[in-house]
């Protein structure tokens, strides 16, 4: 009997954080550049005095989905989406190097080339910056930017710097708190020059609604699967408790 009540409990709690997960994935369906969460389930040996008789379940966000999200043409200069695999740098709250594929960027007051979180964007010699005021900015395939300084003929255009792209393999990759992905390995990705993006254009979630709200149902009803469980055993205890009284 406590066996049966152990793993009912333990399979409810982890089909719980298995739905945190996956109500996560579904708040980001519209979120720039999101790539999903995935989650998984094993068994693991529970451990103590006596013997390892107790198995529970474990929930974990084993990796993401890599897949490339939807492109949406804006028209707007400083949208760029990567165009197939590669990542925008961008530097942490930390000050650590991080990196992201939501290309939706912006100036500063002071020039400052930044994503619509707020981390700063990242060049081939550390945080870009863009002298002001301009006219005119443009984004190359290559990530080189292009500005028209004010007051310049339309024919004037000027490189002040180019984003660093880089595209380390996807399995070395893990995403933070903050939902910036980084090297597993605490190394700092060297940019690529094949990786290409996209200007006045973004990339969208790779979240399916559809398949999410599929997975929730089904979570939802291995939930109550495991509850009832729990209530039979307590019907089975409580009918194994009025026969020893009965004797």
């Amino acid at each position: 009997m406590d066996k049966m009540l152990y793993i009912a409990m333990s399979g409810a709690k982890q089909n719980m954080q298995a739905l945190s997960v996956n109500a996560n994935n579904l708040a980001n369906a519209k979120t720039t550049g999101f790539k999903a969460d995935l989650a998984q389930a094993r068994s693991m040996q529970a451990f103590g005095e006596g013997l390892p008789t107790r198995v529970f379940t474990s929930t974990e966000r084993a990796s993401q989905n890599f897949d490339s999200g939807a492109l949406l043409t804006t028209g707007r200069p400083l949208d760029v989406a990567i165009e197939g695999d590669g990542w925008l740098s961008v530097q942490a709250e930390d000050g650590s190097e991080a990196y992201t594929r939501s290309g939706q960027l912006r100036l500063t007051a002071e020039g400052a080339l930044e994503t619509n979180n707020g981390e700063l964007v990242y060049g081939d010699q550390g945080p870009l910056f863009i002298p002001l005021p301009v006219n005119n900015i443009q984004i190359t395939r290559d990530g080189i930017i292009m500005i028209q300084p004010e007051g310049a003929p339309n024919a004037v255009q000027e490189e002040v710097g180019r984003l660093k792209l880089v595209n380390p393999d996807n399995r070395m990759m893990e995403k933070g708190n903050d939902g910036l992905f980084r090297r597993k390995d605490g190394e700092v990705a060297e940019a690529d020059i094949n990786v290409s993006v996209l200007s006045g254009t973004l990339e969208g979630s790779n979240v399916s609604p559809v398949g999410e709200m599929t997975e929730m149902i089904a979570l939802q009803r291995q939930f109550e699967m495991q509850l009832k469980m729990m209530k039979t055993a307590e019907e089975i205890d409580a009918s194994a408790s009025s026969l020893l009284r009965a004797f």
